[in-house]
């Protein structure tokens, strides 16, 4: 039977240089209705991978298909000066600094699971805002239904897209209220400190009831619109990666089963665990697909 709650025993183990009590403490009693208030039951028992873990094992095609590809060359992208063009259907439309655009924004810590389509899963400590306070400062129109994002397009330092691997740029898309939803957070940092380049530099989306590659990293244009936008994946083959790609175990990915999930730093050898609907986060996002059927609207 799919457990509803992880137990020590279930996530991956204790990091190897700062466990969890020490990022509490770190963070300060304050900090730790941000660190676990949305999704707390499902996160209370989560422990952290490593830096190394986390920055060393990604998917970022922009730098190469391996997993070691983006720490092996992201660290020649510049990232500071930064712009993010806001356009679409708000009131301030532009195009900002990023400084400028984030920030005043309120600061949060999250423990978030992450799982990959590719079946493989970790527990990262972000930090950034919510999503929903950077779209409140720019004015959502009535009319906006949704949220597309853009990925920075780099050709001289990213040897990726000097390749036909995907029709770049990349770009992903939210429904609005997924959008808002104070679960979705833009990430500028790992454990405190600056997100490197790998991760997603200077910015990136995470949305932690989706599969990983929902959360665009290095955005560089977010846009309202009314029409579904254009998300990479989903436009280069349907069949295999829907719009919405919720975690959803009773649906497999036609490569990938997506019951159980390869816990990164199990080991030598791999620990699987059961994969939970929307990765945990069930009680705080079902609402938002009531009467949608998910094996359709994978």
């Amino acid at each position: 039977m799919t457990k509803t709650r992880l137990t020590p025993e279930d996530v991956t183990p204790k990091a190897a240089w700062l466990n969890r009590r020490q990022i509490i403490a770190a963070l300060g009693a304050g900090s730790v209705p941000g660190l676990l208030g949305q999704g707390a039951r499902a996160q209370e028992a989560l422990e952290p991978n490593t830096w190394d873990e986390i920055t060393g094992y990604n998917n970022y095609y922009e730098f190469g298909t391996g997993k070691s590809d983006p720490a092996r060359y992201a660290g020649e992208m510049q990232t500071d000066p930064w712009s993010v063009r806001v356009d679409g259907l708000v009131d301030r439309p532009g195009d900002y600094a990023l400084a400028d655009l984030i920030g005043d924004l309120p600061q949060v810590e999250r423990i978030y699971r992450f799982r990959c389509v590719e079946a493989w899963s970790m527990v990262i400590p972000w930090n950034g805002f919510e999503l929903n306070t950077l779209l409140t400062k720019v004015g959502v129109q009535s009319g906006a239904k949704y949220v597309a994002f853009e990925t920075a397009v780099l050709p001289e330092v990213m040897p990726g897209v000097r390749r036909p691997i995907l029709d770049w740029p990349y770009r992903e898309g939210l429904r609005l209220d997924e959008a808002m939803h104070p679960l979705t957070i833009m990430a500028t940092g790992i454990y405190g400190r600056p997100i490197p380049n790998q991760n997603g530099a200077p910015m990136r989306l995470v949305v932690p009831w989706k599969y990983g590659f929902k959360s665009i990293k290095s955005i560089v244009r977010i846009s309202l619109v009314e029409e579904e936008p254009h998300a990479t994946w989903n436009v280069s083959n349907p069949r295999e990666y829907g719009f919405y790609s919720n975690v959803n175990p009773e649906v497999d990915h036609p490569r990938w089963s997506q019951a159980t999930e390869r816990v990164i730093g199990s080991g030598l050898i791999a620990r699987r665990i059961d994969t939970l609907p929307f990765n945990g986060y069930a009680d705080e996002v079902a609402g938002l697909y009531e009467g949608m059927d998910l094996r359709a609207n994978f």
